[in-house]
């Protein structure tokens, strides 16, 4: 139990660093505006704004998701004073 939390950890570590640096680079100072919806271009293709955007939707919403499976395990695998069950 404790491996798999611990590759968990580091994955989600990693999933974290992205999405970071993803928000920051993408950023455009206009957070709330509220005119933030995934457009298509007059042909229908996505462009790299949209993909992006995509891309930084699903690693936030995989970052909450592996945040709570780790919590989970850690519920389940330590006692209330730290030490393994």
């Amino acid at each position: 139990m404790r491996t798999a939390f611990d590759v968990l950890l580091w994955i989600g570590v990693a999933v974290a660093v992205i999405f970071s640096f993803l928000v920051f680079v993408t950023g455009k100072g206009d957070a709330m505006s509220g005119g933030g919806g995934i457009r298509t271009t007059y042909k229908g293709k996505a462009s790299i704004e949209d993909l992006i955007g995509r891309l930084t939707l699903g690693l936030g919403i995989a970052f909450m998701v592996l945040m709570v499976i780790l919590d989970v395990i850690a519920t389940q695998a330590f006692r209330s004073d730290g030490l393994p069950r």
